[in-house]
């Protein structure tokens, strides 16, 4: 259906610094190319919001490499198509991985962890 070249976001919980029990979100992304199996999208339906929810029931397969393949459980989200996208499972077909799109993911990324302390009111 269409190709697909990008970066996947992996979230991992960390110890900052170690033995502190203070733990925060360390986001990493590493690009991928697959594959666009599936491209569908939907409207929520949800009569207690004004603006209606997108959600993107897509599917990306991409060919697993080592890294992917130790790190599905950080697996968090997707840049596609010029948004931040969650994913919603991953489903292992070797030597591919078949990624299930979601909704929008507000979450902490590389961009936007790179991009604090640079706002004048932030110290």
């Amino acid at each position: 259906m269409g190709l697909f070249y990008g970066p996947i976001g992996f979230v991992e919980t960390i110890e900052d610094p170690v033995g502190s029990g203070i733990w925060k979100e360390q986001p990493t992304e590493r690009r991928y190319r697959g594959e666009v199996s599936r491209y569908s999208k939907r409207w929520s339906d949800n009569s207690q919001k004004v603006n209606p929810n997108l959600t993107i029931t897509n599917t990306i397969s991409i060919v697993a490499d080592p890294y992917i393949s130790n790190h599905l459980y950080a697996l968090r989200y997707i840049k596609w198509l010029g948004g931040y996208w969650e994913i919603a499972s991953a489903e292992v077909e070797n030597p591919k991985i078949i990624l299930s799109i979601g909704g929008v993911y507000n979450g902490p990324t590389v961009e936007s962890s790179a991009n604090i302390g640079e706002h004048p009111g932030i110290q």
